[in-house]
């Protein structure tokens, strides 16, 4: 691999010369400047990141550490946060963590290694070795979506407790009253606010909710499968509000294997409005607000702290959503089932 020194020797200048016309630290004539990028280009040779990262303690570059690749909502996040990164010069390194804490600890600790010039973490939830690792952390640092106690750093998330509170709404103002709700991960912050907002309007609606009206799974299809299960194979809701897109996504394959109508028998609304469930069959009724933007935001927030570190006050942003209706909900069939 070519060096700074073969590429002065070619071009027969000096290597701090060289170095001046890779880094735009002195002005250089334009004949100087054209031996050296022609030398460069002939040698094929790649300035070390590393070196010019020491010399300018910064990288252009930023960590994001999500929960898991695999569900679509982290996906868009992360395509977001990237867009904005890269018109603005920034590279992004992605970490999944794959819903495993040691893994996520593991990635933390790579990316501060790497000496990223900032951080955006959607963390796994319930690790308080992460929550503690983060609090000492002194690199600029954006939490996105989900909250995590004792964290002083800036925070963009949607309003996770209004968004489930509409989406229970939508569902007793369709004249729904058995409705189900199949939440996600408990330690998760996300799991709590949803939760939290489908028991405010339940409460509100003075609808009583049994204990077997509530499952817990996790944030995926297969999660929201299995609990479905649970609840139509014995006197099934005639609604489900689910604590996110794939676990709705889950409900409704259930639904379609016993032969249970959505809208018809059972109304389903999801949370988060990926891309995917404009797709589904019925499409899928959700709570949201644009993915994208909402990386875009975190990144746009990163990039202002990292250029600022100590002269913003701490931000927090929290995105009001909104219903976005399709066709997986309607009023109930049975009006006697509807407020048994």
């Amino acid at each position: 691999m070519s060096t700074i020194k073969d590429v002065a020797a070619l071009a027969g200048i000096s290597y701090t010369t060289v170095s001046h016309v890779l880094n735009k630290t002195r002005p250089v004539s334009d004949p100087v400047r054209i031996k050296v990028e022609a030398a460069i280009i002939a040698l094929d040779y790649v300035p070390s990141a590393v070196a010019r990262s020491l010399k300018a303690k910064a990288t252009s570059t930023i960590g994001l550490l999500i929960p898991n690749g695999s569900n679509p909502y982290f996906a868009e996040l992360a395509r977001g946060i990237e867009d904005y990164c890269e018109r603005n010069g920034f590279c992004v390194i992605l970490c999944n963590a794959d819903d495993n804490p040691e893994k996520q600890r593991g990635y933390l600790r790579v990316l501060l290694e790497k000496r990223v010039d900032g951080l955006i973490v959607s963390s796994v939830g319930g690790d308080v070795g992460m929550d503690e690792g983060l609090a000492a952390v002194r690199t600029p640092m954006v939490v996105v979506d989900r909250d995590l106690k004792g964290i002083v750093a800036d925070l963009v998330r949607i309003d996770h407790e209004l968004g489930a509170y509409l989406a229970t709404c939508h569902l007793l103002e369709l004249g729904h009253r058995h409705i189900a709700c199949i939440c996600g991960p408990a330690q998760t912050s996300v799991a709590q606010m949803r939760l939290a907002g489908y028991r405010r309007a339940m409460l509100e609606a003075k609808v009583v909710v049994p204990d077997e009206w509530i499952i817990e799974s996790d944030f995926t299809s297969p999660g929201g499968y299995q609990a479905a299960v649970t609840l139509l194979n014995h006197n099934p809701p005639t609604a489900v509000f689910a604590g996110n897109d794939m676990i709705g996504i889950g409900v409704l394959r259930a639904a379609a294997e016993r032969n249970i109508r959505v809208p018809g028998d059972l109304s389903v609304i999801g949370f988060d409005d990926i891309q995917m469930s404009r797709f589904v069959y019925p499409a899928l009724t959700t709570v949201g607000q644009s993915i994208l933007q909402l990386g875009e935001m975190a990144a746009e927030v990163l990039l202002r702290r990292i250029s600022a570190p100590a002269h913003t006050a701490i931000e927090q942003r929290i995105v009001a959503p909104s219903i976005v209706i399709r066709e997986s909900t309607a009023p109930p069939t049975n009006v006697f089932n509807a407020f048994r």
